[in-house]
């Protein structure tokens, strides 16, 4: 072999170890489509000391709820012609521990200063189309009592189906008992215990006013979070063996402690 096939067959050598390290080269990052639990702070007006009285209301109710909480800020159903203060609406979400992350709604110049500022923006949800009824001869029925969907109680409530997405269900006098599932998004309060009789998949704030011979019962635990007197775990917190599971939720020396609901 002479010194120029050497040196090509070096350089060849050298190439394919080259190419060999690129391919064996762990990936940096990877995009992935994925659907996260947001809050979604929907304003109907614009005024800062209006929004901030309502606020500090529901702070006192649920303390826990608002610690770092990611929002987005819907300014979509805002009747107002004057400019709106997007800075003061996030000072005043930090104000009371919620992260502002995005706004929704909107014209072309709340967009771009949206943009400006550093933050998301997203376009306003298209109305649900309503479902167009037929008028048909009724047949005859045999007379029952109508099951309500909620039934009022002096101490507590129950709540019959499903607490969708953005619905808040409360029982501010004592225990709340929800015949059906809690979505992700949605969110339960009460000033005695929770009952689920279902999957548990949003928030669940037991013991509101500071009681903490409380607990937090349901079917199957994939909870956002869960609280009792303002001590909460997050998701990420409860261990793995106890997702899905039918669990209860009490309070013992200012920690929550999950156990199997047998």
């Amino acid at each position: 072999m002479d010194a120029r096939t050497g040196c090509a067959a070096a350089h060849d050598q050298d190439v394919e170890q080259g190419m060999i390290k690129m391919e064996t080269v762990d990936a940096a990052f990877s995009f992935k489509g994925g659907m996260l639990p947001m809050t979604v702070l929907e304003l109907a007006s614009a005024d800062l000391d209006q929004i901030k009285s309502q606020l500090a209301g529901k702070v006192s109710q649920s303390p826990a709820f608002f610690q770092n909480t990611p929002v987005v800020i819907s300014v979509e159903h805002v009747r107002s012609n004057d400019p709106l203060p997007l800075e003061g609406l996030c000072a005043l979400c930090r104000e009371y521990k919620l992260l502002p992350m995005a706004f929704r709604g909107g014209n072309d110049q709340v967009k771009q200063a949206v943009w400006a500022m550093g933050m998301a923006w997203f376009p306003p949800q298209p109305a649900r189309p309503q479902p167009v009824e037929t008028q048909t001869a009724p047949e005859p029925q045999p007379e029952a009592r109508p099951v309500p969907e909620e039934v009022e109680l002096s101490n507590g409530r129950i709540f019959r189906g499903t607490v969708r997405s953005g619905q808040q269900v409360s029982a501010p006098l004592g225990d709340l008992v929800v015949v059906g599932a809690v979505n992700a998004g949605a969110e339960v309060l009460a000033a005695g215990s929770i009952h689920v009789y279902g999957p548990l998949r949003g928030r669940a704030l037991a013991g509101i006013h500071g009681h903490n011979n409380v607990g937090i019962f349901c079917h199957e635990l994939h909870a956002e979070l869960i609280s009792i007197a303002g001590n909460y775990k997050r998701l990420e917190d409860i261990p793995p063996g106890l997702i899905n599971q039918h669990v209860q939720v009490k309070l013992s020396d200012d920690q929550l402690e999950i156990s199997p609901l047998s």
